[in-house]
């Protein structure tokens, strides 16, 4: 028996320690095969139970961690597209940073768990170019070989300057066919020759051609290609800045980090804010939260 199992079936209360040394020392795939063992001894749902003992910011970052990546993933983007206003910013996060194939599997989720197309409910929320950029990384064709054709990121960025700084007016589509379409090792080379050619940044380009939301999402997706860690070193910094803490934004980069480049965001936001992640983090969050967040971190035991 786990220590999760104990704790959930014990009458004594709960003890917290031993579910956040539990479930932070497992993978994520030990965390569903203890959720399917749970299930299967004794007909309960060992979220459903974890949920009912715990509660507050350690309660979703636990069950953030114990929700299968592409589920976790699917839920992030229908609570914010259903909560009060729509958080583009987090769905520009999971949308541009996924792979073809994980997006392809949260929309198979997304249709099982809430009934609907993500693709429909991304556009029946969004407008104009940014609703096409959504209908774009959601379609999942995004380029993935790694290898970099030149000629093709020197086209690229002559067509991304006649669509903007080149020519009055902004032809957004080219923005969204370069930027949606193009690995993330095609972008990276389309930037530096952008740059080579023209003297200014893709970004100073996008901030100057582009505006509102549609900026933001195009200026994401340029950052995530250049330096993934990067993007969500800020990303966690940004959970952190200002008047309270975006806790959900911050449990969501932590967690779903973890397993992927965990340690190169850690080394990112070490050289972007001369201070480590986990003590960002302990200085920012309290309790059962902060010690479950920093051992997601810095595995302590």
């Amino acid at each position: 028996m786990t220590g999760l199992e104990c704790v959930c079936l014990s009458h004594t209360g709960t003890d917290e320690d031993q579910i956040l040394v539990t479930v932070s020392n497992l993978s994520n795939e030990q965390r569903q095969e203890v959720a399917t063992a749970f299930k299967q001894a004794y007909g309960k749902d060992l979220i459903d139970n974890l949920k009912s003992e715990l509660g507050g910011d350690f309660e979703e970052v636990v069950v953030a961690a114990m929700t299968h990546p592409r589920v976790y993933d699917a839920r992030e983007i229908h609570n914010a597209i259903a909560g009060a206003g729509t958080d583009e910013t987090a769905i520009v996060e999971i949308m541009c940073t996924r792979d073809n194939d994980e997006i392809n599997e949260i929309k198979e989720i997304y249709k099982k768990e809430f009934g609907n197309d993500l693709e429909s409910d991304l556009s029946g929320d969004t407008s104009g170019y940014f609703q096409r950029m959504f209908v774009s990384l959601c379609a999942g064709g995004r380029e993935e070989d790694d290898d970099v054709d030149e000629d093709k990121a020197e086209e690229d960025a002559q067509k991304l300057h006649n669509a903007g700084e080149g020519c009055w007016g902004t032809e957004e589509a080219e923005f969204n066919a370069v930027l949606c379409l193009r690995s993330p090792a095609q972008i990276r080379a389309t930037i530096e020759k952008y740059e080579d050619l023209h003297g200014s940044s893709m970004e100073d380009a996008i901030r100057s051609e582009c505006g509102g939301d549609l900026q933001n999402g195009f200026l994401s997706i340029v950052e995530a290609a250049k330096n993934t860690p990067a993007y969500f070193a800020r990303r966690a910094h940004d959970a952190m800045s200002g008047l309270g803490t975006s806790d959900t934004d911050l449990i969501r980069v932590i967690v779903s980090r973890s397993e992927v480049d965990l340690e190169e965001v850690k080394e990112a936001y070490q050289d972007m804010y001369e201070t480590s992640l986990s003590e960002a983090v302990a200085s920012e969050c309290g309790g059962d939260y902060k010690k479950m967040l920093v051992n997601l971190i810095d595995p302590q035991y």
